[in-house]
């Protein structure tokens, strides 16, 4: 299992290739279920207010379940150096 270099953001760890390809998986099952609700949204008996909230929770979910994967960490900010 070889490890990725981390992009170039604060907070962002290295990751294994299982982990990415993993978080990868994940993507892509996501854009399918995405794509099926793409396409209920051109039926207008559908609650369309309901399918935009089951939608955010559903991409909300995702993100959620990626994170417990990659585990980015909380970043220093400046004030963290300052001593009361």
């Amino acid at each position: 299992m070889t490890e990725q270099e981390p992009l170039p953001v604060v907070g962002d760890e290295a990751q294994s290739s299982a982990n990415i390809a993993l978080v990868n998986k994940n993507k892509h099952t996501e854009e399918i279920i995405l794509r099926v609700l793409d396409a209920m949204m051109d039926n207008p008996s559908f609650d369309q207010r309901w399918l935009a909230i089951g939608r955010t929770h559903i991409e909300i979910g995702f993100m959620a379940i990626n994170r417990a994967v990659l585990r980015p960490e909380r970043i220093q900010l400046p004030a963290d150096q300052v001593q009361l």
